[in-house]
């Protein structure tokens, strides 16, 4: 619970964290100190030497402190606060939910889960920034161990009998050894290959020596098996060693944190972050922020960590890590030899992805030159129809944010409006996306009308800096005519016809031209172009899977089996139609009741 005051001079000379809010009292920093009193009235000195401290307190209008028993407990506690609120001006580690983690359940015999989500139970490994990787892991780790991958223990299942699971629910394993295999996997998502294959080596022989030779077998196929994976994905590098290196660039509006990391003498992955709030921030305070919010989830914490450059706080965060781990963690900053080799290796792979970032900055800039619109369009979201003649009509949604696709964002839609008319199917898609936004609108200003504020705002995605349209003029005006109805033509919406690449804009007779080698039209065209192939691809599953239908599906009793069997015998339907009821139950898998049925279905008028 935190205490509220009214001036420094309250504060106590006691570590903890001090919360700076604004006048409407909202968070805008976070901050933690061994001295409260001491840290705090520095923000009030009249020269402030740092621009960002002195954007900070324009904004400031209130404080509240927490005491914490240590400053160690105060960096947690912090880091925590930090990641739950984002305050402002903070520097803080943007949410990579996008990214999966894997996760083993808290059960008596746990499950290996894929998730976005961390919660309270369980333990996780990630994040994995390749999620068709990650799968191929976590099937290939299930079959090798027989994990049980059914919610609710109820009896023996079909993976039991196809020999996939040991079937604890039937005591086909003791928990001792199921708990044996999950530690295997435990190790082996820290890296730990090495150990692994020792612990099986020595089940192996045990097995032996018991003469329990189906089951060194089996153990012996299990090693082979890590053995071939850890040859295909990782490459050799050091001498088991425990390492994350951890680099830093810089564009202008973010900085961007790679960390790559070596596990058992193996690089085993490359993750990379963006930290908001780095603009006034210094280098080393950036990775100071990171390593405290990156490790403050559950994640591996490894032996040591290399960085660029000495942090605030580092026997301090040494401390706290050592603690998470259970045993002593290192923060070096190398000056020679292979450490200083791999973080010049880190560095040039954050410099990588930071001309990546900058190219979508800067595409991102361009829009919004060319549009004149008031803010940078972050999230770019593109509308298109398929149909054959208004048959199978889809609709799709696709959005861009900061540059990339964000398949989480991505909707397909089967439109209700009959065809064809692709004028009245876009104006359908547009006001079944927008219809949330209308009714958000109507309760804010109906709260404002009532002076109630306590209305929350929308966050980054969930609505539009800017709306594509795959067409000119036409579809452009039918889909602003939404915007209107709704309320909603604050957001920026624009056509793009394909033939010129000309942008239509509403209220303009004259369309927008932007050079073809424009990395903004570029953007632009990328958007449109996802939304056609959203939509298409759609329409062709829903056409293959109309393709192969049948009036046999219609019928009691005919599964896919006798269907299959059916047109088999007989080749196509016409045939099955002339068909007498002894020829149908004739056919392999039939009987004079389902024969029945299938020739009533075709004679009954």
């Amino acid at each position: 619970m935190s205490t509220k005051v009214t001036s420094p001079d309250e504060l106590p000379q006691k570590p903890g964290i001090y919360i700076m809010k604004d006048k409407n009292e909202k968070i805008i920093y976070i901050g933690k100190s061994k001295s409260l009193k001491n840290r705090v009235k520095s923000y009030f000195q009249k020269n402030l030497d740092r621009p960002k401290t002195q954007v900070l307190m324009s904004h400031f209008n209130s404080l509240e402190y927490i005491i914490t028993n240590s400053e160690k407990e105060a960096l947690i506690l912090e880091a925590n606060l930090i990641k739950k609120h984002k305050p402002r001006y903070n520097v803080s580690l943007k949410d990579d939910k996008r990214y999966p983690y894997v996760k083993l359940t808290d059960e008596d015999f746990p499950r290996i889960q894929i998730t976005r989500n961390i919660g309270k139970t369980g333990k996780y490994f990630g994040p994995f920034t390749d999620v068709t990787s990650v799968r191929q892991t976590v099937k290939f780790l299930k079959q090798l161990f027989k994990i049980r991958t059914c919610r609710n223990m109820d009896g023996p299942c079909l993976n039991s009998q196809i020999d996939l699971c040991l079937a604890p629910c039937d005591g086909g394993i003791t928990k001792e050894e199921y708990q044996s295999n999950m530690e295997k996997i435990d190790l082996f998502f820290q890296g730990k290959y090495t150990k692994i294959i020792k612990d099986l080596e020595a089940e192996m022989k045990e097995a032996s020596a018991n003469f329990e030779f189906e089951k060194a077998a089996v153990i012996r196929d299990q090693i082979e098996s890590i053995r071939s994976v850890m040859e295909k994905q990782f490459v050799e590098f050091a001498h088991e060693e425990d390492q994350d290196i951890i680099a830093t660039a810089y564009t202008n509006r973010h900085a961007v944190v790679v960390v790559m990391s070596i596990r058992d003498g193996r690089i085993i992955g490359k993750d990379d972050f963006l930290m908001n709030g780095s603009q006034h921030t210094t280098s080393d305070e950036i990775l100071s922020a990171f390593c405290k919010q990156y490790y403050g989830i559950n994640r591996h914490v490894p032996k040591e960590i290399l960085l660029e450059e000495d942090i605030p706080d580092k026997e301090l965060i040494e401390e706290w890590l050592s603690d998470l781990r259970g045993n002593k963690v290192s923060i070096k900053i190398p000056q020679k030899g292979k450490k200083l080799r791999l973080v010049r290796m880190a560095s040039k792979n954050a410099e990588i992805i930071k001309g990546q970032k900058q190219k979508m900055d800067n595409a991102m800039i361009e829009i919004k030159k060319y549009l004149k619109l008031e803010k940078l369009p972050r999230t770019i979201e593109g509308y298109d129809i398929s149909n054959i003649s208004g048959k199978l009509a889809v609709g799709s949604k696709v959005s861009y944010l900061d540059g990339k696709r964000n398949k989480k964002q991505f909707r397909r839609f089967k439109m209700k409006t009959p065809g064809p008319n692709d004028f009245a199917m876009m104006k359908e898609l547009l006001e079944r996306r927008l219809e949330p936004l209308r009714d958000y609108y109507a309760e804010k200003r109906e709260k404002e009308r009532n002076n109630d504020l306590d209305i929350k705002p929308l966050e980054i995605g969930e609505e539009p800096d800017l709306i594509v349209i795959d067409g000119g003029k036409g579809q452009l005006g039918m889909a602003y005519d939404v915007l209107k109805e709704y309320k909603l033509t604050h957001i920026p919406i624009i056509g793009l016809a394909k033939e010129f690449e000309e942008i239509f804009v509403p209220n303009s007779s004259f369309p927008i031209i932007i050079p073809h080698d424009n990395e903004g039209l570029q953007l632009l065209q990328r958007v449109r172009d996802e939304s056609h192939r959203f939509a298409i691809t759609y329409h062709r599953q829903l056409r293959a899977k109309k393709m192969e239908e049948s009036p046999l599906d219609n019928i009691a009793g005919v599964g896919k089996k006798r269907k299959m069997a059916l047109l088999k015998e007989f080749k196509d339907i016409d045939h099955i139609r002339e068909a007498s009821i002894e020829d149908l139950a004739g056919v392999k898998g039939m009987n004079e009741k389902v024969a029945s049925n299938v020739y009533e279905y075709f004679h009954n008028d």
